[in-house]
């Protein structure tokens, strides 16, 4: 199936693995390129050094095109750009959008660039810098998300912008594929999917958590970090949102400590990306230093299979996944049912 992301990006089918956090590395990155979708290296939780390591090694396993998911407000962001450059990623992702500087630089070293958005006008403004694409999430979309269904969002900016929209937040089959193709897109992002097969490092009690979930056990908070966050409601979210303010921020200051050995970033560079993270948003310096406990919460049930002390980010879809396909079989099952939903509303119009 082509489309204007397959012929932008050079994959086969139009379908990206989003970058999430301690989920998206080498393994998962590297069977969804092979599968012929989009792959994404979430960086964000890597050192610079590490990130260099884990392209090479995407690029070890697989001669298809991948790209890199950034913090475009990081303080490091600039070296990690030049690895980019350097190790000759095709795509360069972001979360938030990128300065219209760090998108002529990308571009003009032959990157795509594909910004994240939530709302119309970052798309607007994105599109005006230059972007070469934008993924839209709607609010059905795990992790950070706003309050606009996909199913709304998705059509505003499709007719706001002229390049090629790619829509995630709620899609896990062939059916949504086409739904969103129907809506002007040019493909679907999918995150929970992509986690729930059998080449995610996830660990298995983990997955086991997401299979068991109905749409009933997911649910928004802004307990974690200040910030509406999509993911399953687990006893840690419950006492999260009981805790008090002073009990919440000294969990906070134990988990960023941790997150700053691993991640290999100063005091100073955290107080950057914080400052960064309140500028726009009426966050108070609680809220900042809580934010700085999220990616700790996430690796202990992502990495460290810790249901009970690590949050679980997930979006809607999570309660109507029953199984753990390989990124390949995955694939090909929504490519196969993209083209049944396809010639059964073809076979409705020849009736006519």
């Amino acid at each position: 199936m082509e489309t204007a992301l397959t012929r932008l990006v050079g994959v086969r089918h139009p379908i990206v693995q989003t970058g999430m956090g301690w989920v998206a590395g080498p393994r998962l990155v590297s069977a969804s390129a092979n599968a012929g979708a989009l792959g994404i290296l979430a960086s964000a939780t890597m050192t610079v050094d590490r990130l260099r390591e884990a392209i090479r090694e995407v690029k070890s396993r697989t001669g298809a095109p991948f790209g890199v998911n950034l913090r475009a407000d990081a303080s490091d962001a600039g070296d990690r750009v030049r690895i980019l450059i350097e190790e000759g990623v095709r795509v360069a992702s972001f979360a938030l959008a990128p300065s219209a500087e760090l998108i002529a630089e990308l571009k003009e070293a032959g990157v795509v660039v594909i910004p994240s958005i939530g709302a119309r006008r970052h798309a607007e403004k994105v599109a005006a810098w230059g972007a070469d694409a934008v993924i839209v999430q709607g609010g059905e979309g795990g992790g950070h998300t706003g309050e606009v269904a996909t199913t709304v969002l998705l059509p505003q900016v499709v007719d706001a912008v002229r390049i090629p929209v790619v829509a995630a937040g709620g899609f896990f089959d062939g059916r949504g594929l086409v739904a969103a193709l129907a809506y002007g897109a040019a493909g679907i992002a999918m995150g929970t999917r992509f986690l729930l097969t059998s080449d995610s490092t996830v660990p298995d009690a983990v997955k086991a958590r997401y299979l068991a979930a109905t749409v009933r056990d997911i649910t928004v908070t802004t307990a974690v970090d200040g910030l509406p966050h999509r993911m399953l409601r687990t006893e840690l979210v419950d006492s999260l949102e009981r805790s008090g303010r002073a009990r919440a921020l000294l969990h906070a200051v134990r988990r960023a400590t941790g997150f700053r050995k691993l991640s290999g970033l100063t005091w100073r560079q955290m107080l950057h990306d914080g400052l960064a993270l309140k500028h726009g948003k009426e966050l108070s310096w609680s809220q900042v230093l809580l934010a700085a406990n999220t990616p700790m919460l996430l690796k202990s049930a992502m990495v460290d299979g810790r249901t009970d002390l690590g949050v679980m980010a997930s979006g809607q879809v999570a309660g109507v996944i029953e199984d753990l396909p390989s990124c390949g079989e995955l694939v090909e099952r929504i490519v196969k049912e993209a083209d049944e939903t396809l010639k059964h509303l073809e076979s409705l119009r020849s009736a006519r």
